[in-house]
């Protein structure tokens, strides 16, 4: 069997300068935070970040790491704008593609099928395409002759996601309300990190919860991360919800002066 198991550390080793990174988890729910602590612990910058964007994107943001951001929103959810990717918006900090999230989905699915582009109707008449001005269109060429977005494969070098329960061979799994496009971030990128709140037995999966919640699969997986609490601040259910207390700490103080606290660990 493969024992795929690190440390967080040793995850964020494996990552370099430049590259394009997705981040799973959705707005301020499931992300991969113990993940993301590492990566601020790091000196790896100059990141291209692909995410459903939450507190992932604003710290990286707010530390100067990001370079360019392909998202379809992001926000804390109990706080609509991510107020750090605000700040870093406003000061021209980074290079923003904002998606319509039907067009992130099968972006993401073009480059899990290893397909150049997938058709999509989303974003058609919309300011989407004027913001994207590198947007095509395709026309079917079928009879109906329909005009679709051409909407190019989201390929990341690397990805960082966080789920309920894994075993040390990488199948990972989720017993929350929603999978969000986790498996999407797994399949899409040439290696993927996978923090859970437990390892298990591979045995043991099958006990947490029904089949379809074996959302990850191993092959897709390069390395598992045992990170008890590992979404923190944001939820990770039904382990634990978010802890609005400390988000709203996050989001009123400056991130040099939050950061100081967090990164040492004296932030949980």
């Amino acid at each position: 069997m493969s024992d795929k198991t690190m440390t967080a550390e040793e995850a964020v080793a494996r990552l370099a300068d430049g590259m394009t990174l997705g981040i799973g988890g959705w707005g301020s729910r499931r992300k991969p935070m113990a993940l993301v602590r590492a990566l601020l612990r790091s000196r790896v910058t100059d990141l291209t970040v692909v995410s459903c964007g939450g507190p992932d994107v604003g710290m990286l943001a707010a530390a100067g790491r990001v370079r360019r951001l392909v998202a379809p929103f992001v926000t804390l959810d109990s706080i609509p704008l991510e107020p750090h990717y605000r700040a870093a918006r406003e000061h021209g900090t980074l290079d923003l593609t904002e998606l319509d999230e039907a067009m992130f989905l099968w972006g993401l699915r073009a480059a899990a099928n290893r397909l150049p582009f997938l058709p999509v109707r989303a974003g058609l008449g919309s300011d989407v395409m004027r913001v994207n001005p590198g947007l095509r269109t395709v026309t079917s060429p079928y009879e109906d002759g329909e005009t679709f977005v051409a909407v190019p494969a989201l390929r990341l070098d690397a990805a960082l996601v966080h789920v309920n329960r894994a075993d040390r061979r990488g199948n990972g799994q989720y017993l929350g309300p929603d999978p969000y496009f986790d498996d999407l971030f797994c399949e899409a990128a040439d290696s993927a990190y996978v923090s859970c709140e437990r390892i298990v037995d591979t045995a043991e999966l099958t006990k947490q919860g029904p089949p379809q919640s074996l959302l990850i699969k191993r092959h897709t997986v390069t390395g598992v991360i045992e990170a008890p609490n590992g979404a923190h601040f944001t939820s990770c259910a039904p382990d634990y919800g978010r802890d609005e207390a400390v988000q709203r700490e996050y989001a009123t103080t400056p991130w040099a002066q939050f950061a100081e606290r967090y990164l040492d660990g004296r932030t949980p």
